[in-house]
């Protein structure tokens, strides 16, 4: 694999974190199938810190479903990086010194067929990572976040789901009300939501109003009387409906709208 300028390739072939690489990962995976086993979710990590960049990539390099691809110093060398390294999931630190992980997720998630994005950050609460999740992020994680957890946050965002808990949601949706002043004249963002969603059928509002509420599928199943499934079902025609990529942007949506 050609080496990209700025980004270190996987820890296997040269990496400073001297974890093996995807090759032993792979083949114990495969082995144990009966068949042709799906290929290891692939990981790049994006960090100005190399002691952050080669912990992560200890956590997840020894995993036989999981592989670090590739890493980089900095947002500015994600685009090589993505387009030499093809992964799936990208840990992206937020703050950078040249060009920050919010400006990187933005162009990424612009691109057709962007991989995953999970934000890296020391605060649960910051208007940056509302941001990120604005711009398509998949969710985030604290930096002191336990290496299980990490594992598993991989595992659910390369399988599609978002990686916040409704407490989380919760949080954020309580920040943006406690930052965001009351707009003076039209709001472009407020007239944005309200014609997405506008669009919905009422039952698909009433979903999404508590998605707002940071409601898990549970609660809004004995809230809507309907089965856990229906409201999956529903949460994820909403995603198709609006385009969005998760239910902490229904949320924001919903937020922005002025219905909770």
């Amino acid at each position: 694999m050609a080496a990209v300028a700025g980004v270190t390739g996987p820890a296997g072939a040269a990496g400073p974190s001297g974890v093996a690489g995807s090759a032993g990962g792979a083949g114990t995976f495969g082995a144990a199938g009966s068949g042709a086993a799906a290929p290891p979710v692939r990981v790049l990590i994006v960090d100005d810190d190399a002691l952050v960049r080669a912990g992560l990539s200890m956590i997840l390099g020894g995993l036989p479903d999981l592989t670090v691809v590739g890493e980089a110093a900095d947002g500015g060398e994600v685009p090589a990086a993505v387009a030499a390294y093809a992964p799936d999931v990208v840990l992206m630190d937020i703050r950078m010194p040249r060009v920050d992980g919010l400006t990187a997720t933005e162009a990424l998630r612009a691109q057709p067929h962007p991989p995953e994005v999970l934000v890296l950050t020391t605060f649960d609460a910051d208007e940056q990572v509302l941001r990120a999740l604005r711009a398509g992020a998949a969710g985030f994680l604290l930096k002191d976040t336990p290496p299980a957890e990490i594992v598993r946050a991989v595992r659910r965002v390369a399988a599609g789901e978002a990686t916040l808990s409704p407490t989380v949601t919760r949080t954020l949706i309580a920040h943006v009300t406690a930052a965001a002043p009351g707009p003076v004249g039209p709001d472009p963002r407020r007239e944005r939501a309200l014609r997405l969603l506008s669009g919905l059928s009422e039952r698909e509002r009433q979903v999404a109003v508590a998605l707002g509420r940071g409601q898990t599928n549970a609660e809004i199943a004995g809230e809507l009387f309907m089965s856990v499934a229906t409201v999956k079902a529903y949460v994820s025609r909403l995603l198709t409906r609006l385009e969005l990529n998760n239910r902490v942007q229904v949320a924001l949506l919903v937020h922005d709208a002025g219905l909770v």
